[in-house]
């Protein structure tokens, strides 16, 4: 058996159509450890979904190979599906007369899962997505966020080495988001492999170890969390909002700080500059240029991943962005 959860290796998936063949997965390499959490990131059409539905076994690949620990998706399908969970989420895929219980007795037992295995897990996975006094509903009178919680329930019911998660906060109201998020980060703690796919990039930031982005079917970057923050090539916006003399910019002073606008408007003045990284040489340029004038305010905005997968898109859209960031196959 492989050491790795997750191993694609020159993975390609082609699909007919009338004006000639689209190419969905090209030469896709990835690697995910056990007990590691990856974040796929990509444009719609990039390919996300292609590849989990893949991991998945829900489709099959048109060239190269995908193993879930050591298991190749196209020869041992059902070995994979039994030692992997996927979470494709909305508002389809489950029975809305059935009660959140019955749902999950039936996926569970379409997992594998044994009679009196099913029978101890039901109420533990229940419990653990915050369903237990639902259970007996419904599944028709569940909100969006109950149903996206059954949705990993059921990815879970089986207890896998591996989950597939695409886009698994995508329309929960915050509360609901950041307990999903809870759930999953306690997940990692007990061994599980994650590949989590989601545009909400603050998915990303509380739970991935790396991030892997996908652009025309191809992986791009490949890279950890702290790594990928490092690409936008700042750390920081500083809003400096004053009156009187504007500031007196030399922006040659210190390559830790970039201008990004300067504005003047009936006596009011507002700067906005970029900190590439905090240090001594920054916060002396800051008080260089901020110095003997007269401040009413000013804001400091740490660097989201949602700014920094923006400049890596803008330039993945100019052609630059295979330049720009750095490639780890």
């Amino acid at each position: 058996m492989s050491d790795a959860a997750i191993e694609v290796e020159g993975l390609g998936r082609t699909f007919k159509a009338r004006g000639g063949d689209i190419v969905a997965l090209r030469d896709v390499n990835l690697r995910v450890e056990p007990g590691e959490i990856v974040g796929l990131l990509g444009s719609n059409g990039a390919g996300k979904t292609t590849l989990t539905k893949i991991l998945a076994t829900l489709l099959l690949p048109s060239s190269g190979t995908a193993r879930v620990f050591g298991h190749d998706v196209t020869k041992d399908a059902r070995e994979v599906r039994r030692m992997s969970g996927v979470v494709l989420g909305g508002e389809r895929g489950l029975y809305g007369k059935l009660t959140g219980r019955e749902n999950l007795r039936f996926f569970g037992m379409l997992a594998g899962v044994g009679r009196r295995r099913l029978t101890e897990r039901l109420d533990a996975a229940l419990d653990r997505v915050g369903l237990t006094e639902v259970a007996d509903r419904a599944v028709d009178t569940y909100s969006k966020g109950m149903r996206q919680r059954l949705h990993l329930a059921i990815g879970m019911i089986n207890e896998p080495p591996v989950l597939l998660l695409d886009e698994p906060t995508v329309g929960l109201d915050p509360v609901e988001a950041e307990r999903l998020r809870h759930d999953v980060a306690a997940l990692r703690a007990r061994g599980t492999s994650v590949l989590l796919t989601s545009h909400l990039l603050l998915d990303i930031e509380r739970l991935a170890d790396r991030v892997v982005i996908l652009a025309e079917g191809a992986v791009v970057a490949d890279v950890a969390v702290d790594e990928f923050a490092k690409l936008a090539g700042y750390t920081a916006v500083v809003t400096v909002r004053g009156t009187g003399r504007s500031p007196v910019l030399d922006t040659g002073r210190s390559s830790q700080i970039m201008v990004d606008d300067l504005s003047e408007a009936e006596g009011l003045w507002t700067l906005r500059l970029r900190v590439r990284d905090w240090s001594v040489d920054s916060f002396g340029h800051l008080g260089a240029v901020l110095g003997g004038v007269e401040i009413l305010g000013v804001d400091v905005a740490p660097l989201r991943l949602e700014d920094v997968y923006g400049h890596v898109a803008a330039q993945l859209a100019t052609g630059s962005g295979t330049d720009a960031v750095e490639v780890h196959p």
